[in-house]
């Protein structure tokens, strides 16, 4: 069992949202954190067809059999009925509860109801499993490889389990809450996608692959972001001098779920596609950390027009970031940091996430250090 990062407020204090992909582990923290709650799971099927058909049972069987102020009303999977939410905003309203609403797909309630709750509930998002969360067991090779998500990662097979994983995303996200008219195409989308993790995404050339319109393409990158299984990260565009890159880039949220799609096969230290992997997981790390920690910075990259990059920039300059899977750095992997500060002299700290055995500094003060060591300064707060 793993304690998890992500802390929630006391029970009765606040309603809130707590959105991740499947399996990350939303149910279990909510089990954990509120013991006492009145627990409404929507996965049942005779309760979402109670609840589907009958959406003001929920605000009756409540009032006949109130919660205490103190006691926590969870649902989980709450995009599956979205007309619940007028019930919740109306005992938010009138009876002072208190709900903790689990998804796993923003997608059918934003649509829905999604306005009912303005202002009436927080956000949060779970992760999967980060380094400081698996703590003295952390194994960087085993993560790339198995992913991020808890029950995979501690499996002896979990190729097994990620190609089960890929198939009930595809039944219970895509077809049963009707996403898209064509689930093969979609399926085959998905192949090419996950060959542009962490790349700019260059939507003409998957829709001729996939033969789909680029309309298409963007309409099914949507659905990856909506349904939490992939999200962008913007260009970084204030005060450039020279000419630089203004698209975003695409990562999925599990490296494991990228693996098994793009058919990666084992990684090894040193590959190509290990280096690819490795920037996922950092991407991961600052994306989990940034949401745990509230940081109000924003997460970017910078690339110039001639291909010079730096892969990860926190807030306005205040560290850039560096992910490079090589057990040696040498000057070409520093050409885009010492590049970065010809345009922002004021950058606070420039970074290099290795595998380097222990941490050194270059003369000219960029900070090398093993992914360990970095992960043990991110989450202990000695980075943002």
């Amino acid at each position: 069992m793993f304690k998890r990062s992500r802390a929630l407020p006391a029970p009765g204090q606040e309603t809130f949202f707590l959105w991740g992909p499947r399996q990350t582990g939303k149910t279990t923290l909510l089990r954990q954190r509120y013991g006492g709650a009145r627990w409404i799971d929507l996965l049942k099927a005779e309760e979402f067809r109670r609840y589907v058909a009958r959406p003001e049972l929920l605000r009756q069987e409540i009032e006949a059999e109130p919660v205490s102020p103190r006691q926590q009303i969870v649902i989980d999977e709450i995009q599956k009925v979205p007309a619940l939410l007028d019930e919740v905003h109306w005992l938010i309203e009138n009876r002072g509860a208190h709900f903790a609403l689990c998804g796993s797909s923003a997608r059918k309630v934003r649509r829905g109801a999604a306005n009912l709750l303005g202002g009436r509930a927080v956000r949060y998002e779970l992760f999967g499993l980060t380094a400081d969360e698996i703590g003295k067991a952390f194994d960087l090779d085993r993560l790339l490889n198995s992913g991020y998500l808890p029950r995979i990662y501690e499996a002896s097979r979990p190729n097994r389990l990620l190609d089960a994983y890929i198939a009930d995303y595809l039944k219970e996200e895509i077809a049963a809450e009707g996403l898209v008219r064509n689930l093969p195409t979609f399926s085959d989308f998905l192949d090419v996608a996950a060959l542009s993790d962490g790349e700019i995404v260059n939507f003409s050339n998957i829709a001729r692959e996939c033969g789909v319109s680029s309309h298409t393409t963007k309409n099914h990158f949507q659905i990856l972001e909506d349904t939490l299984l992939g999200r962008w990260l913007p260009a970084y565009r204030k005060r450039a001098k020279r000419r630089v890159i203004g698209a975003p880039k695409f990562y999925f949220v599990d490296v494991g779920v990228v693996n098994r799609l793009a058919r990666r096969g084992e990684l090894l230290p040193g590959s190509e596609l290990y280096g690819k992997a490795f920037e996922n997981w950092v991407f991961h790390e600052l994306t989990a950390y940034s949401h745990y920690r509230e940081y109000d910075g924003t997460l970017s990259y910078w690339r110039l027009a001639s291909g010079i990059e730096v892969d990860f920039v926190i807030g306005d300059m205040v560290v850039a970031i560096e992910a490079k899977s090589s057990a040696k750095i040498t000057r070409d992997h520093l050409k885009g940091l010492r590049s970065l500060v010809a345009d922002f002299r004021d950058v606070e700290r420039r970074i290099v996430v290795c595998r380097e055995p222990k941490p050194r500094k270059t003369d000219d003060g960029i900070e090398i250090l093993p992914a360990t060591g970095f992960v043990q300064r991110l989450w202990g707060g000695d980075i943002l």
